[in-house]
């Protein structure tokens, strides 16, 4: 978030620097407006002309959504996963076309705004120093997820504690597998575990309360390292969990190594979508690959995954347990569960039908 971008305002030049998703462009061409319809300001939006909303803050949200609806009601439904994510992605772009200008104090330049500074230091690490443009529909989702943290996401496996989780961090809202740790039997003994790839540090938190003495909790992602510690402080786990900031395996061996990779081989279109997409499994395989060399004699690896990938088409029905073999491991059981999540249900949803076949599996692996 560096990239000064420039724009002509009452004769004036201005600028300011641009907060939007860095996997867009930042808008080339800029034009003010306090008064506008959805159709002229969508006319405007798809000749790559940005708007920079200077009226009232609410009925910029108003706009946004008029926009949204016009978009998806003329968008065409893809069963196809690669088309539909094609026009996410070219949905993204174009919503990100209406901008907000954002003072380093946290308010905007428009009547009836909200102070946001809490919300960008929950995203951007730190309050803003400088005047930002930002997409308003990144906003409204930052401040969405600043009051998911500050709220937290009760987790009927922890007793009903929360796991409170900032943007850029995979929420636990997946329930049936948290329960799937909570209830499969561990190896005999259980002294040492590591979860993988920990993201707000829940599967840690579960182990923990199951009476593990020693768990070790990596991430690659600085944001969720933090998350994390702030988690398993928050619930008193301190002396069990040690937090590590490195990419898989620590150095050693563990009775249980436990893994909830991303589940759909795609390349992600946003930061927090790497908790989602893991183009050509490469995470997942290499973590199959390496992880028979950190196990005790008795130890065991549980892999948390879904069989939407294969219902999409996106991998061969046999290739995790042809990965799983390949890489010394063999399958002591697999335990599985359908989704209870919202979009399971969802049978107009444009992916309804493989939501609807899917299965969430622990499998649970030991060295040949």
């Amino acid at each position: 978030m560096n990239e000064t971008i420039h724009w002509t305002e009452h004769d004036q030049n201005v600028q300011a620097i641009w907060g939007g998703d860095s996997r867009h462009p930042a808008p080339s061409h800029i034009q003010t407006t306090s008064q506008i319809s959805a159709e002229q300001a969508l006319h405007l939006m798809r000749q790559n002309t940005a708007l920079l909303w200077r009226g009232d803050y609410h009925q910029g949200k108003q706009l946004l959504a008029a926009i949204k609806k016009r978009v998806h009601s003329k968008a065409r439904t893809h069963t196809d996963f690669h088309k539909h994510r094609l026009q996410q992605a070219q949905h993204s772009r174009l919503f990100q076309q209406l901008l907000v200008e954002i003072q380093p104090n946290g308010l905007l330049k428009n009547s009836r705004a909200p102070n946001v500074a809490a919300a960008l230091s929950d995203v951007f690490g730190s309050p803003n120093q400088h005047t930002l443009l930002l997409p308003l529909h990144l906003l409204l989702g930052y401040i969405g997820a600043h009051e998911w943290h500050k709220t937290g996401v009760a987790i009927p496996a922890l007793n009903g504690q929360k796991i409170h989780v900032p943007y850029g961090v995979f929420s636990p809202v997946r329930g049936e597998y948290l329960e799937l740790v909570a209830q499969t039997k561990l190896p005999a003994p259980c002294h040492t575990a590591w979860d993988i790839g920990t993201g707000s540090g829940v599967l840690a938190a579960i182990l923990a309360q199951r009476g593990i003495p020693h768990i070790t909790a990596t991430d690659n992602s600085t944001r969720a390292i933090a998350c994390a510690q702030a988690n398993i402080q928050r619930l008193g786990l301190t002396e069990q969990i040690h937090i590590q900031h490195t990419s898989l395996f620590p150095s050693g061996s563990a009775d249980l190594i436990i893994c909830n990779p991303p589940w759909l081989p795609a390349k992600p279109s946003s930061d927090i979508e790497t908790a989602l997409y893991d183009p050509g499994h490469q995470m997942l395989q290499t973590f199959l690959t390496h992880a028979k060399n950190h196990l005790t004699p008795h130890g065991q690896v549980w892999l948390i995954m879904s069989d939407i990938a294969e219902h999409l088409g996106l991998r061969p029905a046999k290739a995790l347990e042809q990965w799983i073999n390949t890489a010394g491991l063999k399958l002591i059981h697999k335990t599985d569960i359908q989704p209870q999540h919202p979009k399971a249900r969802q049978h107009h949803h444009a992916l309804a039908s493989a939501r609807n076949r899917e299965i969430t599996s622990l499998w649970q692996l030991a060295a040949k």
